[in-house]
């Protein structure tokens, strides 16, 4: 007597089901072997066969979790054992300052394909309190090229924290600081002013100089020097009519004289 299809099928159901139950006891069991997305980072390695230690069942990773272990205070500043940090980087603690403590909401420790990855969301100082945005020295060393040595104004004069370019200034614009005028800030913009300027902080040119070498040329509007010298490399740049077409052709003549005498 043979068996017929109807009769094997619940031999079959009851077959697949304890597959079923199997694989789900293995994933309970040995997580890591099972449903793991990849290998965790180095300095999670020890956890490797914990999941439950930043798992929740059913529930995924829980931020909760991670501050059992990090303190959020300490983050940055000292390992999970207490040991001070001696090699970390400016950007140490600005942990402390999230609108909201969600790790996970950024943090993947494992290596391999991110299961979840269109979830984590890149920093953004939108993440950080409304009343430190504005503090970059808190996160970023101060730039050292020859505009920014001798600020001391705080960036969000200039740049925004979206993103350092473009930015709001740039100095070329106004006027080209060439091998001639690598001078702190404050040579030109007293009292860290940057709205205002004057060029009568070095021994070429002394106000009385100045005054007395425009005079001479017949220009008496001479307070707003870039308005023809903005670039020192090139000759003065031509005014607009009136005092200004004067102030251009003179103003050449008289580079022509100062170049004469340098010879």
């Amino acid at each position: 007597m043979t068996t017929g299809p109807k009769k094997r099928r619940p031999v079959l159901l009851v077959v697949i089901a304890l597959n079923l139950v199997a694989l789900i006891v293995l994933a309970f069991v040995h997580p890591h072997l099972m449903i793991s997305p990849g290998a965790l980072v180095q300095g999670h390695a020890d956890l490797a066969t914990d999941c439950f230690a930043c798992h929740a069942a059913l529930r995924g990773a829980s931020s909760q979790r991670c501050m059992a272990c990090h303190d959020v205070a300490e983050v940055g500043i000292r390992t999970t054992g207490g040991v001070p940090i001696t090699s970390r980087s400016v950007k140490v603690s600005f942990h402390q300052e999230l609108i909201e403590q969600d790790c996970v909401a950024c943090h993947s420790d494992h290596q391999g394909p991110r299961l979840t990855r269109r979830s984590r969301k890149p920093f953004s100082h939108e993440l950080l309190k409304v009343s430190v945005r504005e503090r970059c020295a808190g996160c970023h060393a101060a730039p050292q090229d020859t505009l920014h040595r001798g600020v001391r104004d705080e960036c969000g004069a200039c740049h925004r924290n979206t993103a350092w370019k473009p930015a709001t200034f740039e100095h070329e614009r106004h006027f080209v600081l060439d091998r001639d005028h690598q001078a702190p800030c404050e040579t030109c913009h007293r009292n860290h002013d940057y709205g205002r300027y004057h060029c009568y902080g070095c021994h070429e040119h002394s106000e009385a100089k100045v005054r007395a070498e425009h005079l001479e040329e017949g220009i008496r509007d001479f307070t707003d020097c870039v308005a023809c010298h903005r670039d020192p490399r090139v000759e003065p740049q031509r005014g607009r009519g009136g005092d200004h077409e004067r102030r251009g052709e003179r103003g050449r003549e008289h580079e022509r004289g100062r170049d004469r005498e340098r010879r």
